[in-house]
């Protein structure tokens, strides 16, 4: 997602989630703020914390207002959003994330969806950063998966960014990822991996899960192997068979891959196995959110 192309993509997927959060939450209008301002007005506000995390969705929010301003009023620079607290950025409770000014009925209109998100995106940039502080003095890297509520991938991905750790595949086109159900289906994962070399330039991982598995797929000089379900005692014992057989062997050493069952509990100890990258799906399939309000400023007499 670093290059040109990714990044445009990611934009035209970020816009095409938001447009569809309008309609659905707004449809043809707000009839609440339409019924209580028939005139136009202008307001202030800002996005505070009520609990601390990290920061991520900042542009997102900007970008919803681009469009809200631009769909019901006419003018993209109905609203302005300004940062406070840059994504990546820790804050406490009673934090102030955002401020927001503008069009009084476009900011009405977007409150809701505007928090939704945030709350979403922080929540995943903060559970991230405490898997990536556990793994803070190894080589071990965080990464997201692809255990992504359907269309909202893309925010959780940024998110995920923001709190330190990686991204994964952003989706079944961009990596080969041979696993459990497609060795059942085409065989050991030497062949499979032989086979996909054959038939694509693209990165190659394959998983495996018992010691007989991973010896045969280090054969075939993957470019990641995924250790699947196994307990930190168990990678280790992984990762030193690799680091054997590859130097004994001369082959291509791939980047080792613990998935499947990381928590808090067991991420240090995970990455202390000295694995190359961990890659954890409650970062965003269990991250909850951050409570966060919309607090309007008090009008001027």
């Amino acid at each position: 997602m670093g290059d040109c192309g990714a990044t445009v993509r990611q934009d035209e997927l970020v816009d095409r989630l938001l447009d569809i959060a309008i309609d659905e939450d707004i449809g043809d209008g707000d009839a609440t703020t339409a019924a209580l301002f028939p005139t136009p007005g202008r307001t202030s506000g800002r996005y505070v914390a009520r609990a601390p995390g990290v920061m991520a969705g900042g542009d997102v929010v900007r970008r919803l207002f681009f469009r809200l301003g631009e769909r019901f009023a006419g003018d993209a620079g109905a609203v302005r959003v300004e940062a406070i607290r840059k994504d990546g950025e820790k804050f406490d409770a009673n934090g102030e994330l955002l401020t927001i000014s503008g069009d009084t009925a476009i900011i009405l209109a977007g409150e809701r969806i505007s928090l939704n998100l945030l709350q979403r995106m922080c929540a995943v940039a903060t559970l991230t950063s405490r898997f990536v502080a556990l793994a803070a003095g190894t080589k071990a890297k965080i990464l997201d998966t692809r255990k992504t509520l359907p269309g909202h991938r893309v925010l959780d991905k940024l998110a995920v960014r923001a709190g330190g750790g990686e991204n994964h595949r952003m989706g079944l086109y961009d990596m080969v990822l041979i696993k459990d159900n497609h060795l059942a289906a085409f065989g050991g994962p030497a062949k499979a991996v032989r086979a996909a070399r054959a038939n694509t330039p693209l990165p190659v991982m394959v998983e495996v899960d018992t010691p007989a598995q991973l010896a045969e797929a280090l054969e075939a000089e993957p470019d990641y192997i995924l250790l699947d379900n196994m307990t930190p005692e168990t990678l280790a014992e992984a990762v030193k068979a690799a680091d054997a057989l590859t130097r004994e062997q001369g082959w291509k050493r791939p980047r080792l891959e613990a998935s499947g069952g990381v928590s808090l509990a067991t991420a240090a100890a995970a990455a202390a196995s000295g694995v190359d990258r961990i890659s954890v799906g409650a970062i965003t399939h269990a991250a909850g959110s951050i409570d966060i309000g919309l607090d309007f400023d008090p009008e001027e007499e």
